[in-house]
């Protein structure tokens, strides 16, 4: 690195003399070939890293058809990748009315990892979201608006509609009587221990809707979860004390979004029916709701580099401060030298806004030209709207330019280079690399390394399990909460810095 005169001002500190410093920082900073290359270093490690995976990305997927390009993602009403298999038993219901009945029992399948090698491994039981119950839909095309009010495998009574929304009822497990009710664009879900006392679930409105829908008894169960990959799960559901008010006609029989084997004529994981006196035993597997592994490639895929990119600008950060701080430059006297608690200030100022370029630049090449390779390799891709991908792209910057303040800052605290940089490394870039492989998720919640959930393109939503792995598009925090951590983190730091050195500075 390239040493340096400290700025030296006999002018009064205050609005001027802080400019000047920031104008000194600043030369100070790109007059030093280590410090620019560093940079440049971190721009170069993510976007490369980041285009490597775009381009080794190849999906493939056996249809009906053979094996061929994966079809792109399907979407929900507001946008998002959805799921949308289920078995339905339905009838037509013109104008208003109603449908009531009684979930006596409901079981499932689970298939586990093989214990013995070509055995699958099968076991009684339902996942968590599986889910059995009634359902009215604006017609039988996936992706269609649609309310439901169900009973779950362990999450009680749920009123969900349009996918992405999820109204939590009462925690029942056992039998459940449930009704769900069509007045005009209004659907309003009930449940009840004894088919006399109704609670209201929820009420909600699906703009839109058709004179004619269809309504009827549901079943289907997400797959089982395990070495980050879900497995074939199915729910099983009893209904009996069924009415219908206002519809009309006989039942219909559906196993909505069922795929067919290679040969084109055998479905993979059929649901069914079956009429047992004024019963129906519904049996269906898949989902309704949000897609999240199953959705396509995620546009955060393309930062996952991002980590490790860090690295180089943690060091400039960092030994910006030493360098001069090594060799007496900053010194808490005489009074005639700038203050070095605003020297700090400068310095983290410059940092930052450094740091902050540089991410945008990252961000802004790797995300749009990775998702261009993506799609040029006919790989499905989760919808992403333009909010969601500039807040990805400047939020990347905004988290680079918090770890690069807090590396400053630690630099700061502890004097020596070597410690601040494994302190910044620690903090910031070890968390992710765990979470990234599926250990200790939650240090995203407490550490620096939780504003990286701002790069988050694929929501997480609280009725879909999904593996606690960064791969998977996993992060504990919401985008803004996660980014907010780790802005305090750089603040608390400098703060404390900055702090220290008062003190030390002859009044």
């Amino acid at each position: 690195m390239s040493s340096f005169t400290p700025h030296q001002s006999s002018r009064r500190a205050g609005r001027d003399g802080f400019a000047q410093m920031l104008r000194a920082e600043w030369t100070k900073f790109r007059s030093a070939r280590g410090w620019v290359l560093a940079m440049a270093a971190s721009v170069l490690v993510t976007v490369s890293l980041g285009l490597l995976i775009a381009g080794g990305a190849h999906s493939a997927c056996v249809t009906g058809k053979g094996e061929g390009p994966c079809p792109a993602p399907l979407v929900g009403p507001d946008g998002t990748a959805v799921m949308d298999k289920y078995y339905f038993v339905h009838q037509p219901l013109k104008g208003n009315g109603s449908i009531t009945a009684r979930v006596s029992e409901m079981t499932g399948q689970i298939r586990l990892p093989d214990a013995v090698p070509g055995v699958r491994n099968i076991k009684e039981g339902m996942v968590p979201w599986a889910k059995a119950g009634l359902l009215v839909r604006q017609s039988l095309k996936q992706g269609t608006p649609y309310a439901a009010v169900m009973l779950t495998g362990d999450h009680g009574v749920r009123m969900q509609y349009n996918y992405i929304h999820d109204v939590p009822g009462g925690p029942h497990n056992g039998p459940q009587w449930l009704r769900l009710t069509r007045s005009g664009d209004t659907i309003t879900g009930y449940e009840s221990d004894d088919g006399k006392t109704w609670t209201e679930v929820g009420t909600v409105k699906l703009t839109g809707l058709p004179e004619t829908v269809e309504i009827g008894l549901f079943a289907t169960s997400p797959g089982a979860l395990w070495d980050m990959a879900q497995a074939f799960a199915q729910a099983t559901a009893t209904f009996d004390q069924i009415t219908l008010q206002d519809a009309n006609g006989s039942w219909r029989r559906d196993d909505v979004g069922v795929v067919m084997e290679s040969d084109g004529k055998t479905p993979h994981h059929p649901g069914g029916v079956v009429e047992s006196g004024d019963k129906l035993i519904v049996t269906g597997s898949g989902d309704i709701g949000p897609a999240t592994v199953e959705g396509g490639l995620r546009a955060d895929l393309m930062l996952i580099g991002g980590a490790v990119g860090l690295i180089p600008m943690l060091v400039a950060a960092v030994t910006f401060f030493t360098t001069e701080h090594r060799r007496g430059l900053i010194r808490t006297s005489p009074p005639a030298e700038p203050h070095p608690a605003r020297l700090l200030a400068a310095k983290a100022a410059v940092v930052g806004v450094v740091a902050f370029v540089a991410g945008l630049v990252t961000s802004g090449a790797v995300v749009p030209a990775g998702l261009a390779m993506l799609r040029a390799n006919q790989n499905p891709i989760q919808p992403i709207t333009l909010g969601t991908e500039l807040r990805v792209i400047v939020g990347y910057a905004a988290l680079t330019a918090a770890a690069a303040v807090l590396a400053l800052g630690l630099a700061a605290l502890v004097k020596r280079a070597v410690v601040a940089i494994g302190l910044a490394i620690a903090l910031v870039v070890v968390p992710y690399l765990l979470a990234t492989a599926g250990l200790a998720p939650w240090l995203l919640m407490i550490t620096p390394a939780a504003g990286f959930a701002i790069t988050q393109s694929v929501p997480t939503f609280a009725h879909v399990d999904v593996d606690p792995s960064l791969l998977g598009g996993y992060y504990p925090l919401p985008p803004w909460a996660g980014l907010s951590v780790t802005c305090g983190y750089a603040v608390f730091a400098l703060e404390v810095a900055i702090a220290a050195y008062r003190r030390k500075v002859p009044r």
